[in-house]
C-alpha cells in the first residue's frame, strides 16, 4: 500500500474511554507493581493463608523447645542420650499446644460439658471485637485503601457511644440501640473523614489514620480526665459505668463471658458479605479496589466510593469498640479500651483474604490464640510473648506468598502452561 492510500490515525471521539484517560494521570510501572502486590496480600489464595498458619506454629513449637527449661537440661547430655532431648522437645510442644487447645476449645479435665466447654465461649468472647474490627479493615482492602487508623476509630466509638450509655436516661432496649447506634456513628465519622481527606486533597490514608489515631487517643484522654467522659467526684481517668439498660444480654447465663454482642456481630458479617457480593455499592467497590483507572473510565466516581468505603470501614470498626463499651467493659473505660484491637484487625484482615466469612474465621482464629495463651502460660509456663510472635509470624508469611510456595513448593499463579487452542485453517473455516 502506498504512502497516499495508508489510513490517517484516527482521533478519538469525546466521552470515548481514549479520550477520558487523557486527563488522568499516568499509570506508571511502579503504581502497577505495588497495585498488583497489594492484591496479592490482600485478597490471595485461601491456601496461603492456612499454610501461613501452619508454618507460624510449627516456628512457635521451634521457639516453645528452646525456651523450655527441661529441654535445654536435657540437650546438655544430647550426645550420650538423645532420646531425652527428643522426649523432653515433644513433651514442651505437646503439652503447650495441648494447653492452648483446652485454654481455647474444650477442657477435658472439667467435670462435666457446660464447664467443659466454657473456653469456646471465652474464645468467641475475645473474637467478637476483633471479626467487627477485622471487617472493618478488610473492606477498605477491598477498595485498596489501607485503614490502620482502628484504633482512633474504636475511641471515638467509645466515648460518644459510652457517654449515650451511662448518660443518657432512655428506657431497656431503646437505651442499648442509642448507644449502639451512637458507637457505630462515631466510628463510621472518624473513618469518612479519612475517606473525605483522600478524595479532596489526595492525603494517604496511612498518614492520616495514623495521625488521627494519636488524635483521638488524646482527645478523649482529656475528655476522660476534664470533660464529659470524666467520672464525677474521681481522679481516674475512667468513664462512669455504663447503665443496666444499655447494657448486651448474656447469651448463655450469668456463668458466661459471651454476650450479644457476637450475635451483631454475625449480623455485621452477613451484611459486609451481601454489601460486597449483592449490592450495586459493592461493585463499585469491587471495580475500584481493582482498578481505579478503569472505574473512573466507566464512570464510577472514585472519590465518592473513597469516601462511603471509609464510613462503612469506619462504622464497622466503631462496632467492635461499642462491643467493648456495651459487652465487656461495662464497669467505665479509660483510654486503653481498644486493647490493641485496632492493630490485630490489620492481621484478622490479611488472613481472612479480605473475605467476610473468611475474616470472621480468622478472628474466632485469633481469639482463640487469645483465650488459649493465658493458659499456655499458667498451665506450662510458657512465655504468653510466643502467642504474639506466631501472630506476628503469621502476618509475615502472608505478607511474603513467594516465601510460602518456595517452602511448599506450590506453583506460581499464572505459571501454569495454557492448553493450546486448536488452529482451525482456511480450508477448515470454508468448509
Amino acid at each position: 500500500m502506498s504512502d497516499s492510500q495508508t489510513p490517517a490515525p484516527s482521533t478519538p471521539a469525546a466521552g470515548t474511554p481514549d479520550s477520558a484517560t487523557r486527563g488522568s494521570a499516568p499509570h506508571t510501572p511502579e503504581q502497577s507493581r505495588w497495585h498488583s502486590v497489594f492484591r496479592e496480600i490482600t485478597t490471595g489464595s485461601a491456601l496461603i493463608s492456612v499454610l501461613a498458619v501452619l508454618l507460624a506454629l510449627v516456628v512457635g513449637a521451634v521457639m516453645i523447645a528452646f525456651t523450655n527449661k527441661d529441654v535445654q537440661a536435657a540437650s546438655g547430655y544430647f550426645f550420650s542420650r538423645p532420646a531425652d532431648t527428643v522426649s523432653a522437645i515433644w513433651q514442651a510442644v505437646s503439652g503447650a499446644y495441648s494447653a492452648l487447645f483446652q485454654g481455647s476449645i474444650y477442657n477435658f479435665r472439667r467435670p462435666d460439658f457446660a464447664d467443659g466447654i466454657k473456653p469456646l465461649t471465652e474464645t468467641l468472647t475475645f473474637a467478637t471485637p476483633l471479626i467487627a474490627a477485622g471487617l472493618g479493615v478488610a473492606l477498605g482492602f477491598r477498595v485498596g485503601l489501607f485503614n490502620i487508623g482502628g484504633r482512633g476509630q474504636m475511641l471515638i466509638a467509645a466515648a460518644i457511644g459510652g457517654w449515650v450509655a451511662f448518660a443518657v436516661d432512655l428506657p431497656y432496649g431503646i437505651h442499648l440501640v442509642a448507644a449502639l447506634v451512637a458507637g457505630i456513628l462515631g466510628g463510621a465519622l472518624w473513618g469518612g473523614l479519612v475517606g473525605l481527606l483522600k478524595a479532596r486533597t489526595g492525603a494517604h490514608e496511612v498518614i492520616t489514620t495514623i495521625m488521627l489515631n494519636y488524635v483521638a487517643f488524646y482527645l478523649v484522654s482529656y475528655l476522660l480526665r476534664d470533660g464529659f467522659l470524666k467520672t464525677p467526684g474521681s481522679n481516674n481517668p475512667q468513664s462512669p459505668a455504663t447503665q443496666p439498660t444499655a447494657i448486651f444480654p448474656d447469651l448463655l447465663g450469668p456463668n458466661y463471658n459471651l454476650h450479644f454482642g457476637f450475635v451483631l456481630v454475625i449480623g455485621a458479617t452477613v451484611f459486609t458479605w451481601w454489601l460486597l457480593s449483592r449490592s450495586n455499592i459493592g461493585f463499585q467497590f469491587r471495580a475500584v479496589g481493582e482498578n481505579p483507572n478503569a472505574a473512573r473510565v466507566a464512570g464510577i466516581s472514585v472519590q465518592r466510593m473513597y469516601v462511603y468505603a471509609m464510613l462503612f470501614s469506619g462504622g464497622l470498626v466503631g462496632l467492635a469498640g461499642i462491643n467493648q463499651v456495651l459487652g465487656t467493659t461495662t464497669s467505665g473505660f479509660g483510654a486503653g479500651i481498644d486493647s490493641g484491637i485496632g492493630f490485630d484487625a490489620i492481621t484478622v484482615a490479611l488472613l481472612g483474604r479480605s473475605k467476610p466469612w473468611g475474616v470472621f474465621a480468622a478472628g474466632i482464629l485469633f481469639g482463640a490464640f487469645k483465650a488459649g495463651g493465658f493458659s499456655m502460660q499458667a498451665a506450662e509456663g510458657v512465655p504468653i510473648d510466643i502467642v504474639l510472635v506466631v501472630q506476628s509470624l503469621i502476618v509475615l508469611f502472608i505478607a511474603a506468598p513467594p516465601l510460602v510456595r518456595t517452602i511448599f513448593r506450590l506453583p506460581t499463579p499464572g505459571a501454569l502452561p495454557r492448553r493450546q487452542r486448536p488452529i482451525i485453517t482456511k480450508e477448515a473455516a470454508a468448509k
